[in-house]
């Protein structure tokens, strides 16, 4: 449930209160007053039990189909991603693969022999 029985007592200590001066300035007897106060503290504390219930049930029941949508579009994205990397891993060992290492040596020597312009 929501809250504890905390809750009801502060309830039923507000109730009792608020139902003590209102009934103090009607001038009726004192035990009256005081009787009724703890009939409405009682019936207050009880009364809390439902309505906590209610907050619980309003606060904390999700709606399951949001869930179970975010779910299907969670695992959709992790299968793409799963297969875009697949597909980068196989695309990086032909590339690879298909090229010599005599070219590749060719290629950086002549890079390193090329002679950079000065600038002034």
């Amino acid at each position: 449930m929501f809250g504890s029985i905390f809750y009801n007592c502060w309830a039923s200590l507000i109730a009792f209160s608020i139902y003590f001066f209102v009934t103090l300035l009607n001038s009726y007897s004192p035990t009256h007053i005081l009787i009724g106060s703890f009939i409405v503290a009682i019936v207050i504390f009880i009364m809390m039990f439902p309505v906590r219930y209610f907050l619980y049930y309003i606060l904390y029941t999700p709606e399951e189909g949001i869930f179970e949508e975010f779910q299907e579009e969670l695992n959709k994205i992790q299968e793409q991603n799963s297969e875009n990397i697949d597909n980068l891993d196989n695309t990086t060992i032909v590339e690879f693969s298909d090229e010599n290492s005599e070219e590749i040596a060719k290629v950086v020597r002549t890079m390193m022999n090329q002679d950079l312009p000065v600038q002034n």
